[in-house]
């Protein structure tokens, strides 16, 4: 069987059993082996899954990785995040549509510590829905603006996508971190702009909220001091050349512990807790990367990615033409599979071919995690509406979550055109 036709196979049995259910990792790393022994035989199959896990997970940089996962989950669980919401609501409440405003500010917020949307849906969620569901908010809006501003957590640092995407293009980190906090902020921008949008078709569904002096103002941003230095610091540190994104993230757990010990708002059990969120989800992230690195070397060795680049040559489409089918396959990919396994997926088909049109890296890489994100709150499968669902399940019913994140979602596609039609410049 000719190599160009097991990779194809390949392909098709890993989104079958990703279809099944089958772990992407796990399904990944079976394929990739049962691939490259079809290809070359049992020996270097097997001395392959003997090296690559070392090779691909002792990285400087991948470590990064359950470093600033520990200091999310650190300021997680020790509270440090808990009054974003608050202090974005007195800041902004006055304005039409502000509690949405606020929470989208607050997950803004949370974003720049945890770089998890579930994690920041959640969070936020729990404390803005059910106090617009006491102001009269419309629910769709309300859920649709915590869902939606999760999202924000995969484009502002530390933003675990863009790692692993810089990771696997061999691209700087803190470069991917700069251009994703400049789209993170438009992103946050045009929500806001998508809700006051609704307000002026809806305004008697948004209440403004009011009563608040600078007074207020400031006591509230006086209580989430910590959070604020950990992220001028943090992020202070990474951009202005101080700290790689490795040291940047361990100085953040590091800070993030002090500061949660010196509060006396992380006890033993909430260490233990953020530490075996830690493991966990590094371990998972971990044998993803690991499979993809089997999966990429099988692409290379079947000539898959070279078949592709001349099909795709082929068709003349251009730069335009083929950024705008690869925004379609992710938009379609997000639907039904989570970010991080997308990525990993599709960059071993994709970079080639990004590579020969030319385009720049940073910049393919924060589009990439744009539209990996769109999928988050894309139906059928998108897991921050199921997380707002879950966590105002007494408020509101799963339709109304994902009528609610129609406006944000249009959003959306309008920064991905202006992003696509601008890629020029980059």
């Amino acid at each position: 069987m000719e190599p160009v036709t097991i990779g194809l196979i390949a392909l098709a049995a890993v989104l079958v059993l990703i279809a099944l259910r089958v772990p992407i990792g796990v399904s990944l790393i079976l394929v990739s082996f049962s691939g490259i022994w079809a290809i070359a035989g049992f020996r270097p199959a097997f001395s392959m899954v003997s090296t690559i896990p070392y090779s691909s997970s002792a990285s400087w940089t991948l470590s990064s990785i359950p470093m600033f996962l520990l200091m999310g989950y650190v300021a997680y669980h020790s509270g440090l995040t808990r009054g974003l919401f608050e202090a974005a609501r007195v800041w902004w409440g006055w304005m039409p549509g502000g509690l949405a405003i606020a929470s989208l500010a607050g997950a803004g917020g949370f974003a720049a510590v945890s770089g998890s949307s579930v994690a920041c849906s959640a969070a936020i969620g729990r404390i803005a829905i059910p106090e617009m569901a006491r102001q009269g908010y419309d629910l769709r809006i309300a859920t649709g603006s915590v869902a939606a501003g999760g999202t924000i957590g995969a484009l502002i640092p530390p933003s675990i996508i863009l790692i692993l995407f810089g990771i696997q293009a061999n691209v700087s980190i803190n470069s991917l971190f700069l251009g994703g906090l400049f789209v993170g902020l438009a992103s946050l921008a045009f929500y806001v702009a998508a809700v006051l949008i609704f307000w002026l078709r809806h305004p008697d569904r948004m209440q403004r909220s009011t009563g608040y002096d600078m007074a207020d103002r400031w006591r509230k941003t006086l209580e989430i001091w910590p959070v604020l230095v950990l992220i001028v610091a943090v992020l202070g540190g990474l951009f202005a050349g101080f700290f790689t994104a490795t040291e940047a993230g361990a100085f953040g757990a590091f800070m993030a512990l002090v500061i949660a010990f010196a509060r006396r708002s992380l006890g033993w059990q909430g260490l233990r807790e953020s530490l075996v969120d830690t493991l966990l989800a590094s371990g998972a992230l971990f044998i993803i990367a690991i499979g993809a690195n089997l999966f990429t070397r099988l692409v290379a060795m079947s000539g898959l990615s070279m078949e592709i680049s001349q099909f795709v040559e082929g068709l003349g489409l251009g730069t335009f033409g083929l950024l705008a089918i690869i925004t379609v396959i992710y938009l379609l990919l997000g639907m039904f599979l989570e970010p991080i396994g997308a990525l990993l997926l599709t960059l071993p088909l994709f970079l080639p071919l990004i590579g020969s049109h030319q385009v720049d890296l940073v910049w393919f890489g924060i589009l990439v995690a744009k539209l990996l994100e769109i999928g988050m709150i894309t139906p059928p499968v998108g897991l921050n509406v199921f997380v707002i669902h879950s966590v105002a399940r007494d408020h509101v019913r799963l339709e109304q979550v994902f009528a609610g994140i129609v406006p944000f979602l249009a959003a959306d596609l309008v920064l991905v055109v202006i992003m696509l039609l601008t890629h020029g410049f980059f």
